[in-house]
């Protein structure tokens, strides 16, 4: 029997959530009053506002932003500093780079693209403490487009740069696939100068120190992996993230207080998109807590290089801060079926008379 999960009694959530969904609506020129549901289904948004975007480019622009569906480069991603395909940010006009904001909100949610927008701003401070500002460059985030933006046929895109891959297939008009999801923060909290103490993947890492905190004993050991944390995120940049085994500890063997826990950890992750609804429903309605384990690595004490994840057989969540002396966050969200269009991308050629 599917254990029911403790989020349904639990609603900051689900305000957080329709908070975002009346601003998109709002934003969108939508009726205010409307079934909360459908701002969810963001492909409308996504298409016009990736047309506007189009249409601002010349054609050595166009030449370097647009891919087929099917190209290759759709799955090359990243998360490290390097050239990339498609139209870096420092190559676009004010009204450009204006419009490709308007489609990276398009499909994020007002806390997705606060993270974003912090992580990019982090670039600037890396550069100052590097000493080396011109090695660091907010401007070097690219937006690349596969297929023709549409309402009613698949199409996909990626905004992406340092600790920044936002990943999106849009199989049909009704709905938007997001993955992978990687954010990563370097530093993970800022040492000094103005700044100094901001985090903004915080409470990535304080809701998991929490959980793993309120573990017993017996608890813990199950669920720590090893002693020491891996130096990445175990599945790195595949193309399909796969691991061998479900390790650490299940849902199902936590209390209902410590389950509430694990929930927020997941929607902090799916929350970064306009399709959390969607999930925290699936979640709490068809995924029972003894599919979804929370794995840990490495000490617990704050400052010490940890890793953790949060595997189903259809999600995947990983987490590392190891690097610069545990000060720098690597952070993925991955859908196991649907990862650049994945299954659902696969049914629509299937179901569509016309393919």
């Amino acid at each position: 029997m599917t254990q029911r999960n403790p989020i349904l009694v639990r609603t900051t959530w689900a305000a957080c959530l329709l908070g975002s969904l009346a601003l998109v609506a709002i934003a969108s020129g939508a009726e205010t009053d409307a079934d909360p549901v459908e701002p969810v289904r963001v492909v409308p948004d996504a298409a016009s506002a990736a047309q506007a975007f189009i249409s601002l480019l010349d054609e050595d622009a166009r030449g370097k932003t647009l891919y087929a569906l099917a190209d290759e480069e759709r799955f090359d991603w990243h998360f490290v500093p390097r050239t990339r395909n498609g139209l870096p940010l420092r190559d676009m006009t004010g009204e450009q780079r204006s419009a490709a904001y308007d489609l990276l909100q398009s499909a994020l949610s007002s806390q997705g693209y606060l993270k974003a927008s912090a992580v990019i701003e982090l670039e600037r401070i890396l550069g100052l403490l590097e000493g080396r500002p011109e090695r660091r460059d907010p401007e070097n985030y690219y937006v690349t487009i596969f297929g023709e933006p549409s309402t009613d046929e698949p199409w996909a895109w990626r905004f992406e740069g340092h600790h920044v891959s936002f990943n999106f297939a849009s199989p049909s008009g009704q709905l938007t696939v997001t993955g992978p999801a990687f954010l990563g923060a370097n530093p993970a909290r800022v040492p000094s100068g103005p700044k100094a103490g901001w985090r903004p993947l915080g409470r990535e890492e304080d809701l998991a120190r929490a959980l793993v905190l309120s573990f017993t004993a017996d608890q813990r050991e199950q669920a720590t992996i090893a002693a020491e944390a891996p130096s990445d995120i175990v599945t790195g940049n595949d193309r399909r993230a796969r691991l061998d085994a479900f390790e650490g500890l299940p849902a199902d063997a936590m209390t209902e207080a410590q389950r509430a826990i694990l929930y927020d950890i997941v929607h902090e992750y799916v929350g970064n998109t306009t399709t959390d609804f969607e999930w925290m429903m699936r979640i709490q309605t068809e995924i029972p807590a003894s599919d979804i384990y929370f794995a840990w690595a490495g000490p617990t004490e704050p400052g010490a290089g940890h890793y953790y994840r949060i595997h189903a057989p259809v999600f995947l969540i990983e987490y590392d801060n190891t690097q610069n002396d545990a000060n720098h966050v690597h952070s993925v969200w991955r859908d196991l079926e649907n990862d650049f269009g994945g299954d659902a991308l696969a049914r629509h050629y299937e179901e569509s008379d016309h393919h």
